[in-house]
């Protein structure tokens, strides 16, 4: 990793997807937001708390919006724009479009950070928009106190080809395609605790685009998907739940983890983010009695750039965990099931006290 004069994350109070307000906090804000069914055009806005908004257009095309910006979650700032920017599309994939162009949205400490800085951030967020075959086409910056960076991303999908979080089925099975434990692994970096060959997986991680899922979305037998982010495993695990009315069942020894994540959390290396996380929506989340504390948060811990959570059906699974990992998603794994019942996430763990 490249040694800045200075460390970049200590310019913010958080980082990453650790940032965003906890789920219950958003719900509250969100409460009063108009119903979508008031434009015809809008097929997806917040009922649901879907990755991106879509508009229908004229000829069966539909547009998907999205934004996404965040404070640090490393130094290196080449680094922190490419995960900014991979992070902000991921939400067009996750609804299984394909981006178009995006727009740059730049908060900076003025005075306190020199241009090249700046420059290196905003060139890893073009490179990575080079990757997805799309231009940073303008943006808006402003003084800020503390570094902000991401991407607002226009993207197209055929309406037929669009995945909600909201649609998976009985019976369905969920592939995770990355594995969980960036927020640990971010914990560790700041505190200066994160071997080099930890933070290279790591942003090897946060930097691969989650570019499959427009290729999952041409399948009928990929029902629903989403992104795992800032809410963790469980809480987009839930929103898949409670948007479906159905019950999700997470089988936790399934789960792919970062190569240390288990250690470095068992060390005590966890974010602020997953506390509030569980306190947002843990009355929902049925553990496994005993379970121990630092597997919940593996299973709360913010997702910065995560994988995507793809509901299919049983008789398709297989093969679709085979064409993610021929993709280059190698951690892809089948996670758990969907099935009738009270919108709740179940988590079976064979690993307890």
């Amino acid at each position: 990793m490249t040694e800045p004069a200075f460390r970049l994350t200590s310019l913010a109070h958080g980082g990453g997807c650790g940032c965003k307000l906890a789920p219950a906090v958003l719900q509250d804000l969100l409460a009063g937001a108009p119903a979508a069914a008031a434009f015809e055009r809008l097929l997806v806005g917040t009922e649901t708390g879907d990755d991106a908004a879509v508009w229908e257009l004229e000829d069966g095309t539909c547009l998907v919006a999205t934004t996404d910006f965040f404070m640090p979650v490393v130094d290196d700032p080449d680094h922190f724009g490419r995960i900014a920017a991979t992070n902000a599309i991921s939400d067009i994939y996750a609804m299984g479009g394909t981006p178009v162009l995006a727009l740059a949205i730049l908060g900076m400490p003025i005075g306190k950070l020199d241009a090249s800085v700046v420059r290196a951030i905003l060139g890893g967020g073009r490179a990575v928009c080079a990757a997805a075959g799309i231009p940073v086409a303008g943006g808006h910056s402003i003084d800020s106190m503390e570094p902000i960076y991401g991407l607002a991303v226009i993207g197209t999908v055929k309406k037929d080809a669009i995945r909600r979080n909201s649609d998976a089925r009985p019976g369905d099975v969920l592939i995770l395609t990355k594995a969980l434990g960036v927020g640990i692994y971010s914990a560790a970096f700041k505190k200066e605790a994160l071997s080099q060959d930890a933070y290279d997986e790591m942003i090897a991680s946060t930097t691969l685009l989650n570019k499959v899922g427009a290729g999952l979305a041409q399948e009928p037998d990929v029902h629903a998907m989403t992104d795992v982010t800032g809410f963790g495993l469980l809480g987009h695990a839930l929103e898949m739940a409670r948007g479906s009315r159905l019950s999700v069942t997470i089988e936790a020894p399934r789960v792919p983890l970062l190569s240390h994540a288990e250690a470095l959390v068992r060390q005590g290396f966890a974010t602020g983010a997953s506390l509030r996380n569980w306190d947002s929506y843990g009355a929902d989340i049925r553990l496994p009695r005993d379970s121990e504390i630092w597997r919940r948060h593996l299973w709360t811990d913010p997702q910065t750039s995560g994988g995507l959570l793809v509901s299919c059906a049983p008789e398709a699974a297989d093969r679709l965990l085979a064409d993610i990992v021929a993709a280059g998603y190698p951690s892809a794994r089948r996670i758990g099931h969907v099935g009738a019942g009270a919108s709740v996430v179940t988590v079976e763990d064979s690993h307890v006290a």
